[in-house]
């Protein structure tokens, strides 16, 4: 039995932004067995740079390939870096698809319940994911399928605020 690959939050979030350009996990993985990051270009942006991509998850001990082929758990995560990471995975926006009424927490995030799931085994364990109650107002195919869930910095939950 293998252990889920464990990534920095910046490796999660340059791979996330990589597939949403359209970059194929089969050339991330080609790209990875050649050490050549020319593939990644795509995805190069004013602030994601992918120079040092694969040789950072190879100095860090990130088992990216076993990330691409069979997902990852993030080691940590901060604020600013989930909502990066929702951004880049599921195309959401604070302030659109969500709300961050203050810093460490994230209300009203719509996901379909695979993504939930795909987002509870993906998010760094400092952060808690509590799913809120189905309005009765809502018909019932939404609420079987789309799920409205809060983010919570750990320390925050467990202070109770």
């Amino acid at each position: 039995m293998s252990t889920t690959a464990k990534l920095s939050q910046n490796t999660a979030i340059l791979l996330e932004r990589a597939r949403r350009f359209g970059i194929t996990d089969e050339s991330l993985l080609a790209g990875l067995v050649a050490g050549n990051t020319a593939v990644l270009q795509p995805a190069v942006g004013e602030w994601y740079s992918y120079d040092e991509f694969y040789a950072y998850a190879d100095q860090h001990g990130e088992a990216l390939e076993e990330a691409i082929r069979s997902g990852y758990r993030m080691k940590f995560n901060t604020p600013g870096g989930v909502q990066l990471w929702l951004q880049h995975r599921f195309g959401l926006e604070a302030g659109v698809d969500y709300e961050v009424p203050e810093h460490g927490r994230v209300n009203g995030l719509k996901l379909q319940v695979a993504e939930v799931e795909l987002l509870r085994s993906t998010l760094a364990p400092n952060w808690v994911i509590l799913e809120e109650a189905a309005g009765s107002g809502e018909a019932a195919g939404a609420t079987e399928s789309v799920r409205t869930i809060r983010l919570v910095i750990r320390s925050l939950y467990e202070k109770g605020e």
